[in-house]
């Protein structure tokens, strides 16, 4: 893991590199200033202050250079996300103002996964100083919790199967003092008859667990957060398509998400009684798998009938939003995963769509990602559309019929097992950056994992 404490730093006034930020619409106004020799360099380089670009410019010495960086007026964070991308190897400060949300881009700019590369290539770290002493724990945190999610999507499920998943909340969990449990094999099948009728299809060393986590003291207010963890997706005896199945590595996306979050509630020392929850399964494919048309039992003791085994996600989150509720004075829940393409459909790969049945959790949840600059968008649990889930064997369907709203028939579906009267929010998010952008590579990503933990601490945090 990338050691994000060295590449933020408090500034006591060491040597380093001055960052000139401008941006395009006062770039004239700071050129007017700068000596014949730099406005010469910048209109060589054709440098105009477009946020995202930079120039070198030279000092009297042959090491006596700084930087001239463009950039939006209000540092979002990945604002200099480029720049610490490009630049050489050293120690920086912005000359003017202080890096802000700007300073986590700059940290993620500089993490890569290489875990599958014989020769990694070299990495070398660009150290950032702040006077914003007060944020750098905070930043740090942050870009670890982000890291963790694109590490463990971009994993291969060869490499990251329930069992891999539960050393890794168990280590997390050691790390907090937190405990750790799984439930699996005849108990599973007994208390968690969705999560093993997903999973059982899979090899003996794959087989699917309920992997949970409690943390902090017990007389804080209890919040629960459940993450999807399908390690691998093959849609089940209802296949997927090649095409569809090559990225479902990343379907434990929701697990990803939960585990980050709960690693800051624990980190940060909110004070809140945490229980985390990640129904961990494969939905792989033999001569057990859990077929179209069967009816499964559920842990709340709904009968469900199978129309699509790709649905499959719904099933094992509706066991553990269940459990979750099972736990007396139960704040809130919080639900993270990747579970429809409809989702995607409808709002492309970086929103997250937000489901949820409390206005005010909703309104916290999205004012949270603005400010974060981690959006959501939130769907309407449109209680009409719930036809779409009747069954006629069962209590329901898990596949909406006529193929639409398939987000909304999703969570509704999940809305089920949903204790009354809890405050809960289900984000359907995609983890994935289909394409590079600066600070983001191509892969696993975190979305929506900023604006919950934004909301949490506004919600808990210190007053």
């Amino acid at each position: 893991m990338t050691d994000f404490s060295a590449l933020l730093q408090a500034d006591r006034g060491q040597p380093a590199r001055a960052v000139h930020r401008v941006t395009k619409a006062g770039f004239g106004d700071w050129l007017k200033d700068q000596p014949g020799s730099v406005r010469a360099l910048l209109a060589a380089a054709r440098f105009e202050g477009e946020a995202g670009t930079h120039a070198i410019l030279p000092g009297k010495g042959a090491e006596d250079w700084a930087v001239v960086a463009g950039t939006e007026e209000v540092l979002g964070p990945w604002s200099l996300a480029g720049l610490a991308g490009k630049l050489p190897e050293g120690s920086y400060r912005l000359a003017e103002g202080a890096p802000g949300d700007g300073a986590l881009g700059w940290l993620l700019a500089q993490h890569r996964f290489d875990r599958y590369r014989r020769e990694p290539k070299p990495n070398p770290p660009r150290i950032l100083l702040t006077d914003e002493a007060a944020r750098i724990d905070e930043t740090v945190r942050i870009a670890r919790a982000v890291a963790l999610v694109r590490d463990l999507v971009d994993t291969p499920s060869a490499d990251l199967g329930p069992v891999e998943l539960y050393r890794i909340v168990e280590q997390i969990g050691a790390a907090e003092s937190a405990t750790v449990r799984s439930t699996q094999g005849e108990d599973l099948a007994e208390g968690y008859p969705m999560i093993h009728a997903v999973g059982r299809a899979a090899a003996h060393h794959r087989q699917p667990r309920l992997i949970e986590l409690e943390w902090g003291n017990p007389k804080h207010p209890r919040i629960a957060i459940v993450g999807k963890g399908i390690c691998f997706d093959s849609g089940g005896l209802d296949i997927k398509p090649s095409s569809g199945m090559l990225l479902m590595k990343k379907d434990m996306g929701g697990a990803a998400h939960a585990l980050a979050l709960a690693q800051l509630v624990m980190s940060a020392r909110l004070p809140v009684r945490l229980h985390l929850l990640i129904p961990a399964a494969e939905n792989a494919i033999s001569a057990d798998a859990f077929r179209p048309g069967d009816v499964l039992a559920s842990r709340k003791g709904l009968h469900v009938e199978i129309g699509n085994t790709d649905a499959e996600g719904r099933l094992v989150l509706g066991d553990a939003l269940t459990r979750a509720c099972e736990e007396e004075a139960l704040a809130l829940i919080l639900d993270f995963a990747t579970l429809t393409g409809a989702a995607r459909v409808a709002l492309g790969p970086d929103l997250p769509a937000l489901f949820a049945n409390d206005d005010a959790l909703a309104d916290d949840l999205a004012k949270a990602g603005s400010a974060a600059g981690d959006p959501l968008w939130r769907l309407p649990l449109w209680q009409p559309y719930a036809d779409m889930l009747k069954s006629e064997l069962a209590d329901v369907n898990n596949s909406g019929t006529g193929g639409f709203a398939g987000s909304i028939t999703a969570a509704l579906f999940l809305e089920k097992f949903v204790a009354p009267g809890i405050a809960w929010a289900h984000l359907d998010t995609f983890a994935w950056n289909p394409a590079g952008k600066p600070g983001r590579p191509k892969g696993g990503e975190a979305l929506g994992l900023r604006a919950a933990w934004a909301m949490l601490k506004t919600r808990y945090g210190p007053a």
